[in-house]
């Protein structure tokens, strides 16, 4: 079972870790969220089971650039979408961006 496309813009984060350095993400609110959370709970019935940190896996575009990927909820709601630093390199995107997203749910 393929999933819905979704389309949204939302600004670049940026974490500051110790182990990691600089990881780039975005952060997924509303609707939008709300159609994941959808998603996910769909594949779990249709499973029996949730996939590790109840993440969704997603085909993700932006720009010119496309990676296979996951997303995660967020205690707080909502869902976390890192962006690959590669990815952050290839498109300059810089910290404040407002980033055109799509999003294949698997």
């Amino acid at each position: 079972m393929d999933g819905p496309t979704i389309r949204f813009t939302a600004p670049l984060r940026v974490w500051a870790t110790e182990r990691y350095g600089d990881i780039g993400y975005v952060t997924i609110a509303g609707e939008i969220a709300d159609a994941i959370s959808g998603h996910a709970l769909a594949r779990r019935l249709e499973l029996g089971r949730r996939r590790g940190f109840g993440s969704v896996k997603v085909e993700a575009a932006i720009g010119a650039s496309r990676w296979s990927t996951s997303v995660f909820p967020q205690k707080s709601g909502g869902w976390f979408l890192p962006v690959k630093k590669a990815i952050c390199r290839a498109e300059d995107f810089h910290t404040g961006d407002d980033l055109e997203i799509r999003l294949d749910l698997v």
